[in-house]
């Protein structure tokens, strides 16, 4: 897909602050260096910054501290006057993944699957997971008929796109119930990939009878399109967290401007504070964000539902990565790809340690 640049954010807007210190690729890939610049990165002091962070996200709930950062001013209150962001909203993770690639983005909001692809893809050489962001909001609904597992036998059942994380995740759960999928939409189990915006459509008219869907699609499926939850999928997962989105940097950008990741940390944090903090005016906020992104604003109960279903961290969950690229694998959408060296937690984890929070771990894959 295309990336959208609505007028909004084709302006560059300089970010100041008053005394602020502030995806599926069947290939192997080699285990990836560790990032040069990541321990530079942990000792530069972020109030020094200076320059362009050119900064990707989606407009979806899930990303929503990105869209609190940029919309309520959190970035602009926290950054150092001397950065500008320059934004870029995506459609879709490959796409986020291309202009990382073609050097058009610094950082993105992105979800597990395009990182690990993209990570596949460049031999583990053009990117790095730097922070959690979102956790939960996914799942498997279904039309009020379906009681049991056994009555997905024979039916349709949705996905947002073939290889994606809640296609992945949707393959490998039917596999554990003893259902065959194939990636034509064969098998024990239909599943048919379909865009987001057209889900509700084609459960209302019976083309699909299931959807392993994301936020908001899940919160509104249950809310307006009379669809039943059978599976949260926090109930699969050790101690109900999953990454959802997470946050990922150019290599190149990381090894060159170690004070402008530092720097974008702060202020991704910042956001985080926002939403645990005021979480009825990050709704607002991220609802704000998204409706100039789509001349859409989501219904306030679906957005008050899907808030309540997910949680936002800068906790990247990594076991959970390891176990969707594993399940990945199981299902026949990845050849098996090392993700040791994926993650470059320093700069994050000084700045928590500056905050006097607790640090988090890259587990086995740090």
């Amino acid at each position: 897909m295309n990336t959208v640049r609505s007028s909004v954010l084709k302006r560059r807007s300089v970010i100041a602050a008053a005394g602020a210190a502030l995806a599926a690729v069947p290939v192997l890939a080699a285990c990836g260096e560790d990032a040069g610049g990541s321990e530079a990165a942990a000792e530069a002091d972020a109030s020094t910054a200076s320059g362009t962070i050119r900064l990707g996200y989606f407009g979806n709930i899930t990303h929503a501290p990105a869209l609190v950062g940029l919309q309520a001013g959190v970035f602009k209150d926290t950054l150092p006057a001397e950065v500008t962001i320059e934004e870029t909203a995506f459609n879709a993770g490959p796409s986020a993944i291309e202009a990382l690639f073609a050097d058009a983005v610094d950082i993105t909001y992105i979800g597990p699957n395009p990182a690990v692809n993209g990570w596949a893809q460049s031999g583990g050489q053009a990117l790095h997971i730097i922070a959690g962001s979102t956790s939960g909001g996914a799942g498997l609904v279904v039309h009020e008929s379906i009681t049991t597992a056994e009555d997905l036998r024979g039916k349709a059942l949705a996905t947002p796109q073939l290889g994606n994380t809640q296609d992945v995740a949707a393959r490998y759960w039917l596999k554990e119930q003893g259902f065959a999928t194939d990636e034509n939409g064969g098998g024990d189990v239909s599943v048919t990939p379909i865009d987001n915006s057209e889900v509700a459509a084609a459960f209302d008219d019976g083309t699909v009878q299931a959807a392993w869907a994301v936020e908001p699609r899940y919160s509104d499926l249950v809310l307006k399109h009379g669809a039943v939850e059978f599976v949260n999928e926090r109930e699969l997962w050790e101690g109900g967290e999953f990454v959802t989105t997470h946050v990922i940097v150019s290599k190149k950008f990381l090894d060159a401007q170690p004070a402008l990741v530092k720097a974008f940390l702060e202020g991704h944090l910042a956001a985080l504070d926002f939403i645990a903090e005021k979480p009825e005016e990050a709704q607002t906020a991220s609802n704000d964000r998204i409706e100039a992104l789509t001349d859409k604003r989501l219904d306030d109960a679906v957005i008050a539902a899907a808030w309540e279903n997910l949680s936002f961290t800068a906790d990247p969950i990594a076991s959970s990565l390891q176990g969707s690229k594993d399940h990945a694998v199981e299902v026949g959408l990845l050849e098996d790809v090392d993700l040791k060296g994926i993650y470059a937690l320093d700069a994050l984890n000084q700045v928590l340690a500056d905050r006097g929070d607790a640090e988090v771990s890259a587990g086995d894959l740090g």
